[in-house]
Formats: structure tokens, C-alpha cells, sequence
């Protein structure tokens, strides 16, 4: 019986690949991976959470295997024994090797995922209570120019009612803002994340990308979108009493549609656009200023010149 059902798993093991995305899909897994980043981080849990239910059923099924077959009522007498040289030298080598197996992969994911260099877009992200800001600081190559400059502020966009009031809620209740960020498909997308007052988290599931926003310091990750769509994620940092009204979008365009859009949100600031508004912070400081004076714009440069 315990070989039948270890045959059943090792075959879900080798199938798992090939379902990857109907799993993924799945309210109650992660959601679907859209870098190569996320994907690996879904490869990983799979597998990991594999080996556990094979090292779960073989040592539990073992112990009920004894307990019920070399129980007392039926004759068995208990086996007295001091050591087994032989013994402790496979339960020590075997989970071993089962670590190094698990630990290699995963390493070698946490170093691309911490390899930011070179990229073919810069962001800065700015955490604030409770909105965030994105600022399009250097593109390279293709991008170069493209949309340098660029800055404006993206905050919810559910409405009232939905919230406060009886009006039915929306397919993306909490989860829609008014300016989503915006990149190119295909790029490589390096954001620099800080916070104006307090810490937050940019988290974005599908992207495999969650780093803190702390004052006063700089944190970056990156991404590659392989896929144009429109993809959600929320502050992930409990900041104050509308942490949750801090959700994040990102529209992923073709290359071509992300120039149009940029020069188009270029146009309406030289025209004075919704964009270029900054609301007035408590103290009468606007969040531009802020975002000038507090977070170190000399800094944020040192970072972008990094591992060019």
C-alpha cells in the first residue's frame, strides 16, 4: 500500500511541470508567474512542497506500518538494541543531500533575483501614506529618452460607495488606481524603492518582487514582463490605517505603445496635466518637494551609475 501511493506521488512529481499553469492558476495557489523570476519561485514551491509530502508519508507511514504490524497483542516482542553505525550514517547523509538539493536551486535564484544590473529601465518608487509615486529616471538603448523625467503619483481609484457605502463592489474592488505604472514588455525593469514617511512594501505576486520601502534607504529589485496585461499587487508593509488602500498596478505594454504613452504623458505635463499636480503634505510641503529633499536624489544617482 505505502509503495502504491509513493509510485502515485513520484508520477504527480513528474507531471508537475506539464500542469504548472492550471495549478497556477488556481485560487488557492500562487498566482501565475509572469517573469522568470516568479517562475522559478513557483518551480521551487512546488518541488520543496513535494519532497516534504514524500518525507511526510514515508516517515509517518512507516511508524503506523510498525505500530499496527509489530504491535504487542499479535506477538511481537520490543527489540533491544544500543547502536547502529550503518543506521546513523544513511539518516545523516541522505537529508544531506535532500538540503543540498533543495538549497542549490533556491540559491541560485536568490542571486538573479538580486541582479539588477544592467538594466534597460529605471523606476523610482516612492512609498507614501497612502499612495506611491513613480518617477522614470534613466532608459537605455531602445529606451533611451523614452520616458526620462516622467513622475507622477498613483492612488486608489475604487470608489466611495464601494467601500463605505451599498453600491456593489468591482471585479478588482481595492485593487485599481488611477496612473498604474507603466512598462515596456520584454525589458528589464530595475525599480529603486524608498518611503517618504513610514515603511511600506512594493509587492507585485506575479512578478516574484516584494522589497521593503524604508526611510532614508534605498532597496532595488527588478523584473522582466514576458507577457502584456495589466497585473495587481498591494502594499504588503502594515503602514497606518489605509494600508489597505494602497494598491499597485502595472500595465505592461509592446514596446511601441509604451513610447506612445509616454510622449503623451509628456505632452500633457508640459501642458500642465493631472500629473504634474502634487498634492500638499500635512506640513505644507508638496509630495514633489519631499520626494526631492528627503530621499536623497544624489544617492539614487550613485545607484543607477552602480554596474554599468
Amino acid at each position: 500500500m505505502i509503495k502504491t501511493l509513493l509510485q502515485k506521488i513520484g508520477a504527480a512529481a513528474a507531471l508537475m511541470p506539464v500542469s504548472s499553469l492550471v495549478w497556477a492558476q488556481a485560487k488557492y495557489n500562487l498566482q501565475e508567474p509572469a517573469t522568470e523570476i516568479a517562475r522559478q519561485m513557483y518551480d521551487l514551491h512546488t518541488i520543496i512542497l513535494v519532497i516534504c509530502l514524500v518525507i511526510f508519508v514515508g516517515v509517518f507511514g512507516m511508524m503506523f506500518y510498525s505500530i499496527i504490524k509489530h504491535r504487542k497483542s499479535v506477538g511481537h516482542q520490543a527489540v533491544q538494541f544500543h547502536e547502529h553505525t550503518t543506521v546513523e550514517i544513511i539518516w545523516t547523509v541522505i537529508p544531506f543531500f535532500i538540503l543540498i538539493g533543495m538549497a542549490w536551486p533556491a540559491t541560485q535564484s536568490l542571486l538573479a533575483m538580486k541582479d539588477t544590473s544592467f538594466p534597460d529601465l529605471t523606476v523610482k518608487v516612492t512609498g507614501y501614506q497612502w499612495k506611491w509615486s513613480y518617477e522614470y529616471l534613466k532608459g537605455e538603448g531602445e529606451l533611451s529618452g523614452v520616458a526620462d523625467g516622467l513622475m507622477f503619483y498613483s492612488t486608489l481609484a475604487t470608489p466611495h460607495d464601494q467601500i463605505y457605502g451599498s453600491a456593489a463592489r468591482g471585479e478588482n474592488y481595492l485593487l485599481e488606481v488611477d496612473n498604474p505604472l507603466v512598462v515596456p514588455v520584454g525589458k528589464k525593469v530595475r525599480v529603486l524603492i524608498t518611503a517618504n514617511d513610514v515603511l511600506h512594501a512594493w509587492w507585485v505576486p506575479a512578478f516574484g518582487v516584494k522589497q521593503d520601502a524604508v526611510p532614508g534607504f534605498i532597496r532595488d529589485a527588478w523584473f522582466r514582463v514576458d507577457k502584456a496585461g495589466t497585473y495587481r499587487g498591494q502594499c504588503a508593509e502594515l503602514c497606518g490605517r489605509e494600508h489597505g488602500f494602497m494598491p499597485i498596478v502595472v500595465v505592461v505594454m509592446e514596446q511601441k505603445d509604451f513610447a506612445d504613452w509616454a510622449a503623451k504623458q509628456k505632452t500633457a505635463s508640459a501642458a500642465g496635466g493631472a500629473t504634474t499636480v502634487a498634492p500638499v503634505g500635512a506640513a505644507g510641503q508638496t509630495a514633489k518637494q519631499a520626494l526631492t529633499t528627503d530621499s536623497h536624489p544624489e544617492a539614487f544617482a550613485r545607484v543607477i551609475e552602480e554596474k554599468q
